[in-house]
């Protein structure tokens, strides 16, 4: 009965990981068709209060018990309720689009993560009960979610881990996490979709000098999460407070967000803003360029449009590190690559599985300054992090020997 039921799970985690990729590649596909229509036609810009409202709309009236959107999924896995809804991967499918369609300001991880667990979830109905906790889904959901929409599975798979437990072992579920994650990653490729391929950064020397100089840059990109999760943060709670209906809080938003886009030219902070992330490894960004997506992401997510917060933390973190060249006596694109993954890591409070990212996207070259300005930025970053629900297991500055002392 045991091999039965092994059997039968890793059918399932590979059945459930490649419907997850091809599900993945469907968004990538359709996001870029989206963020080509609106780049071609301005006037999308204009339906931001309209798309706003039709959003929060839809979620209040058919969505109100998966508005909670990856915290959902980190919730059901500490004290499962009731269950992740399948409705949950249509819904934010379509919502995103729309985000993304009309200008918002947000990004695709949440999306993904969020239609992975939505999918793997309804497969605990082909697991029985007393062979592998169905809670495993939701590793696999959201490893796969993320290596699909990324393409870097090696980092998808101590994700999923690293955000559902900040400070615990985990390695129970790590085989089946690396498993769904490659199968999801290849699944994405083998449907047709293509991942953002960037600059190879110039590496300065190993030496005790540029670490030296590295550790003030980190320092700013945790400070630099722990401003984004404090904005959005700000921005959900003000909108609660102010607007009483729910579907009026992202109209509010998208009339703000419309407004400050057409008087001050920032058509290219909205979208997932690719190009500038790029660009963050040619040349250096002035210093407002970093703070202006950060301001607009916030408004973005924080007054109730749906997408992720990633790939904004991506831009957020490349730019400002290509602005930090004007100051610090190290290559451009290779403070861009460590900001790129840095403030990320701080936000998401994931510093192992962003030094992991940095090194599949970079080269194995960049492992030892990402590590160190992950780790660094995760320990800047504040308490809170972008996931309310995750579990903060061990306080970041709480050492083994204040432990000891305490017992």
């Amino acid at each position: 009965m045991k091999i039965k039921a092994a059997v039968s799970f890793w059918l399932v985690c590979i059945l459930a990981s490649a419907l997850i990729g091809f599900g993945s590649s469907l968004f990538l596909q359709s996001l870029d068709w989206v963020t080509k229509q609106r780049i071609q036609n301005d006037n999308w810009l204009l339906l931001l209060p309209l798309a706003g409202l039709l959003i929060g709309y839809v979620y209040h009236r058919w969505g109100q018990t998966i508005t909670k959107g990856n915290n959902l999924l980190l919730d059901e896995f500490h004290v499962p309720q009731g269950g992740i809804p399948f409705k949950m991967s249509v819904f934010i499918f379509g919502s995103t689009l729309l985000t993304h369609l009309v200008g918002g300001s947000a990004g695709r991880e949440g999306t993904a993560v969020q239609m992975g667990g939505a999918i793997a979830h309804p497969f605990k109905h082909f697991l029985k009960a007393n062979s592998y906790p169905t809670k495993i889904l939701i590793v696999i959901g959201i490893s796969a979610g993320f290596a699909a929409v990324f393409g870097t599975p090696w980092a998808a798979t101590i994700f999923a881990l690293e955000v559902i437990w900040v400070g615990k072992s985990w390695y129970k579920y790590l085989l089946p996490s690396l498993v769904s994650a490659i199968v999801a990653h290849y699944s994405c490729l083998f449907f047709g979709s293509n991942h953002t391929e960037y600059l190879n950064p110039i590496l300065p020397a190993i030496s005790f000098t540029t670490f030296l100089w590295i550790i003030p840059a980190a320092i700013a990109f945790g400070l630099t999460a722990r401003l984004f999760t404090s904005c959005v943060h700000w921005v959900q709670t003000l909108f609660k407070k102010q607007v009483s209906y729910p579907p009026l809080r992202p109209a509010m938003g998208g009339v703000i967000i419309l407004i400050f886009a057409l008087l001050f030219n920032l058509k290219p902070y909205l979208g997932l803003g690719i190009p500038s992330i790029i660009d963050s490894f040619e040349y250096a960004q002035s210093y407002e360029v970093w703070l202006l997506k950060l301001g607009l992401t916030a408004l973005t997510l924080g007054s109730g449009f749906k997408g992720g917060e990633v790939t904004p933390l991506f831009f957020i973190g490349a730019t400002l590190g290509s602005a930090l060249s004007l100051w610090l006596p190290l290559p451009v694109s290779f403070l861009a690559a460590i900001g790129f993954v840095a403030v990320f890591a701080g936000a998401a409070n994931t510093p192992i599985a962003c030094a992991i990212m940095g090194m599949e996207l970079f080269g194995f070259e960049i492992g030892l300054f990402v590590l160190l300005s992950t780790i660094i930025a995760y320990y800047f970053s504040g308490k809170q992090g972008i996931y309310a629900s995750q579990k903060l297991l061990i306080p970041k500055f709480d050492l083994p020997l204040n432990r000891n002392r305490n017992k």
